[in-house]
């Protein structure tokens, strides 16, 4: 399982870099090759994480994005996200060719504090609920049941709000201003997996109508 957590991770390392560096046409990019060199490290370090602490989710973690339990919906919301995923990281690299913004030193800084900010709280995530799958289905063979600990006790589905950080933070470090236009896109896209997941969760997910009506924001607390 470490092995193939190591080469999910430098594949898609490389693949990152690959995409930044044709797109922004230059190796010259001091902070994608941070953004890369703490991607690449962290990736093992958390997988060797989960590994001690949760080997059942390392391994739901490590299956494909495509799956046969997955609805259909959510199959065709993977390969809409991937896509604009690749569109947004393709924008960052022609804004650095184009060297069209200016972002300050103090905010790349606050971006690489947001993105270390959302691995520490996607794995406060993965240590509360084991059942935190790439993809939305049921897990039954697993005894899936409703979590309602840590950040659930806050809202429904704490992952997509660490992403937040996440689409935040990839742009500030990077130093792309149209990375940043660009994130709204995706939480938008993310709204809509959220609506694909309580759909399958309250069809299927004994408790789970019950905890949404005493756990009220799905996202934000207090926004919504």
């Amino acid at each position: 399982m470490i092995a193939r957590l190591l080469l999910q991770n430098t594949i898609f390392v490389v693949a990152m870099g690959a995409l930044l560096f044709a797109s922004a046409g230059t190796l010259h990019w001091p902070s994608a090759w941070v953004f890369l060199a703490t991607s690449a490290l962290l990736g093992p370090l958390c997988g060797w994480w989960l590994y001690r602490i949760d080997p059942g989710l390392l391994a739901e973690r490590l299956r494909p994005v495509i799956q046969r339990e997955q609805p259909r919906a959510d199959k065709a919301f993977i390969v809409i996200f991937i896509a604009a995923i690749l569109g947004w990281l393709i924008a960052i690299g022609l804004d650095r060719r184009a060297v069209a913004s200016n972002v300050p030193v103090a905010l790349q800084a606050l971006g690489f504090v947001l993105y270390l900010g959302c691995t520490a709280f996607t794995m406060w995530v993965f240590r509360e609920n084991s059942f935190a799958a790439p993809v939305v289905k049921l897990q039954a063979e697993r005894a899936q049941h409703v979590i309602s600990t840590g950040p659930y006790a806050h809202v429904r589905h704490p992952m997509y709000s660490g992403m937040i950080m996440f689409f935040a933070g990839v742009p500030l470090l990077l130093g792309s201003w149209w990375g940043l236009a660009v994130a709204p896109v995706l939480l938008i896209l993310l709204a809509i997996r959220i609506h694909i997941e309580e759909r399958t969760l309250r069809a299927g997910l004994p408790g789970y109508s019950d905890y949404a009506a005493r756990v009220r924001y799905r996202l934000l607390p207090g926004v919504w």
